[in-house]
């Protein structure tokens, strides 16, 4: 039967306006708004820049924070034997509950009660990593037109699941001069009536940054002031330097709900195993079952974390021994000041010392490298003559600085440090109209 067929009218004449209809149709397959207004700054800015080393220079990234890349970091044998024990017994092959196993959620619970903050399995939610427990947590409290409060600087993730959400990203400042604290008065300004939360990293990701105790509590005290839940990322939770200590935010907060977002990437250096959580502290009943039934229905949208790691969960809290995470803060801390010792002499550049997390960032006088617009050009013109790459820290919202990762090899560390010197007196120049102060 020929397809015109379908055109023809009960009198067994063919429509000339559905035939030509027909003949002019077109697929009108277009992108989702939401995947149009999805972006990942980091990713924008690194695709746009011309990365290409000098070929008599072995390549140093210093721009991924993956603890994995070089292979200098492994995890904890016992870290491996759980997950080997995990596989074997055949356990966790099936799908779990979206928000986990009963007992992995009991395990993660029981690692993280505290004083004044109790847990319970009902208060867990695992998530694939932690970057899927702060995308719930942003889902869950945020409505288009809605605004967040984010550190700046601050991890760029924030900003790309919010924005495709049609929520607006509002940046309150950290101040370098103050080890990155957070300005207060700054972030108040900012508070509005239709503000979904603030979000606190810490220990920071860009700055490495740790928060005493007093700061957390003023803090909590602005969000409590305008009645504003609080998203603690505190992924690099504990993986702080010995002379000073990590205070998690929720058994400082008396009435703020806290949705603290963690998981097993950093501190177990196993990032690829994909395992976050959420941990709701909500002890005056704010939230109510409205935002837990909220995350429980998000969690469905993809069904959970890895099962397997879930069922090594309880063994990998028990089992790891205490001299582990301190090998792997003793060494980000010896990289850390190497990597500030070296850079703190090299004219042009003003390091911040960090007391935590893997990272450090680096302030560029730009006034003393006239040959370079921005961070941008002198990162990328760095990685041309000298093949190290660090992260520019226009990625991250705060322009004029760049941050380095501090767990290469540390005599990768100490070859970077040295190439980053050679670069900068090579195009430092001295700024003529400074005038010096008696």
């Amino acid at each position: 039967m020929r397809s015109d067929k379908l055109f023809v009218s009960v009198r067994g004449v063919l429509d000339p306006a559905k035939l030509k209809s027909r003949r002019q149709r077109s697929w009108g397959v277009r992108a989702s708004e939401m995947s149009k207004n999805t972006l990942n700054p980091i990713r924008a800015i690194v695709d746009g820049m011309k990365l290409t080393p000098n070929p008599d220079k072995p390549m140093i990234s210093l721009s991924i924070g993956d603890p994995t890349v070089f292979g200098n970091m492994p995890t904890d044998d016992k870290v491996l034997q759980a997950m080997k024990e995990a596989i074997d017994s055949q356990k966790y092959n099936g799908y779990a509950p979206s928000v986990g196993y009963q007992k992995s959620r009991e395990a993660v619970a029981n690692f993280y009660s505290r004083p004044g903050a109790p847990l319970e399995a009902k208060d867990v939610i695992l998530t694939s990593g932690c970057s899927q427990a702060i995308e719930l947590c942003i889902n869950v409290l945020c409505n288009p037109g809605d605004n967040i409060l984010v550190p700046c600087p601050g991890f760029s993730l924030y900003k790309t699941l919010a924005v495709s959400l049609g929520v607006q990203v509002k940046l309150y400042n950290l101040l370098p001069e103050k080890s990155w604290e957070v300005d207060l008065q700054h972030l108040e300004s900012l508070i509005d009536s239709r503000t979904a939360c603030l979000i606190v990293t810490n220990p920071s990701n860009p700055c490495g940054s740790v928060y005493s105790k007093e700061h957390l509590q003023n803090i909590i005290s602005v969000a409590s002031k305008h009645c504003i839940p609080i998203l603690a990322d505190e992924i690099y939770g504990d993986m702080v330097f010995p002379d000073c200590s990590f205070h998690p935010m929720a058994p400082l907060s008396s009435d703020v709900p806290i949705l603290s977002c963690g998981g097993l990437a950093k501190r177990w250096l196993v990032p690829g195993w994909r395992m976050g959580w959420i941990l709701i502290h909500d002890r005056n009943n704010v939230f109510g079952s409205e935002i837990r039934e909220g995350l429980v229905k998000l969690s469905q949208r993809i069904l959970g974390a890895c099962t397997i790691v879930q069922g090594a969960l309880e063994s990998i809290f028990n089992n790891t021994p205490h001299e582990f995470y301190q090998s792997t803060v003793s060494f980000i801390k010896a990289n850390s000041e190497i990597c500030y010792s070296a850079l703190s002499t090299v004219p042009g550049l003003t390091p911040v010392m960090p007391s935590g997390a893997m990272y450090l960032m680096v302030g560029i006088d730009m006034d003393n490298f006239p040959e370079f617009q921005n961070d941008v050009d002198f990162t990328e013109r760095l990685v041309t003559e000298q093949s190290v790459f660090c992260l520019p820290a226009t990625a991250f919202e705060y322009p004029d600085f760049f941050r380095v990762v501090v767990t290469v090899p540390e005599d990768m560390m100490m070859e970077a440090c040295a190439r980053i010197r050679e670069f900068c007196a090579r195009h430092y120049r001295p700024n003529k109209n400074r005038i010096s102060l008696p």
